[in-house]
């Protein structure tokens, strides 16, 4: 059933899919100068956690289509800001890319996280691999089994995160108090996997994550999906509540539904592919273009069907106005947004 999901899912995606070509002349010195060249793709995470592993899974299809090669350099640290901060200074050549954190990246970024030097909207973007459906989950050896159990607790609820301000910290500080769940949250883990081994262990009742990350705990019987973050229930979970279904539950309804709709748009960031700002115009259109190939090359889709992986392209275009967005906020809901992300709510 999963697999039918996804690949459905896909299908649509790439249908939907523009690919565009840039000019034949730029598109020809650009392809001169990318052939047997080395481009260096950046993943601020570990080896072994989805960042990681969509990216190792992209980079041969991106060798396929730009004619160069592509070594995968991690470079954790920060909740993924560091690798974040080292895309967007690096040499505007075109020979650095990498994937980033985009929700986090934002919340970092309007908060003023010591540290953080770039800006999401300036990024030269290739294009989006997925955003991610969030999901709340619990572990099965909890009392709980729903979001209204989380909500109802007497107890704060263990939520176990990332780094200060990755997307599973942020998911949390954002949903649990707007939404008037009493928790504590630990964060600090490297990545979503220890999170996930620590659900396991019960060092924590739940988590948030990508559905992807999620299933397979899951269909192991060792989790329980409680809320998902589309505003409407995703044709993927249609039996479990989108967590604004809870909106009218909240003691300032209006307010609430502000700061999730501005989470809503930091989700639809997702995990982008970007290069530092200022590359020359060929080489970017060059990289989109390939970029898109990649995305839509039959064997790569049916690798990450096969592997369960979602996809949810949009070109480097979409992908900049949806950066954009994401960082025009109201000051009163930024305000709210960075004192969550701080723990002063």
């Amino acid at each position: 059933m999963r697999r039918t999901f996804l690949k459905g899912a896909v299908a649509s995606i790439i249908a939907g899919s523009t690919l565009t070509f840039a000019g034949v002349a730029a598109a020809q010195d650009a392809a001169s100068f990318y052939d047997g060249n080395v481009i260096k793709w950046i993943v601020p995470y570990n080896p072994g956690g989805g960042y990681d592993e969509y990216s190792r899974a992209v980079a041969p299809y991106l060798e396929k289509y730009t004619g160069a090669r592509v070594d995968i350099v991690n470079l954790p640290g920060a909740g993924g800001m560091k690798g974040a901060n080292e895309i967007y200074d690096s040499p505007a050549d075109g020979l650095t890319i990498g994937i980033i954190n985009g929700s986090a990246m934002v919340t970092n970024q309007i908060s003023e996280i010591e540290g953080a030097t770039y800006n999401v909207a300036d990024y030269s973007y290739l294009g989006r691999v997925v955003a991610d459906l969030r999901v709340l989950v619990v572990g099965a050896n909890t009392p709980y089994t729903s979001f209204e159990d989380l909500q109802n607790a007497p107890d704060p609820i263990v939520i176990g995160a990332t780094g200060l301000g990755g997307s599973t910290y942020v998911d949390a500080v954002i949903t649990g108090p707007a939404l008037g769940v009493e928790q504590r949250v630990i964060h600090g883990f490297d990545n979503s996997s220890d999170v996930r081994q620590a659900l396991l262990r019960g060092d924590v009742a739940g988590m948030w994550g990508s559905l992807g990350s999620a299933l397979a705990g899951v269909e192991d019987g060792d989790h329980i999906i409680v809320a998902q973050s589309d505003p409407e229930r995703s044709a993927l979970l249609p039996d479990v509540p989108s967590v604004f279904e809870f909106i009218d539950t909240s003691a300032n309804p209006e307010q609430t539904r502000a700061v999730m709709n501005a989470w809503d748009a930091l989700n639809a960031v997702g995990r982008p592919v970007a290069a530092p700002p200022g590359i020359p115009a060929d080489r970017l259109a060059f990289l989109q273009e390939a970029f898109a190939q990649a995305m839509a090359d039959p064997e790569f889709v049916e690798m990450m069907v096969s592997a369960e992986r979602e996809l949810s392209y949009v070109d480097g275009a979409r992908m900049a106005q949806i950066a954009a967005t994401a960082t025009n906020m109201s000051p009163e809901v930024k305000a709210i947004m960075v004192a969550a992300v701080q723990g002063e709510i």
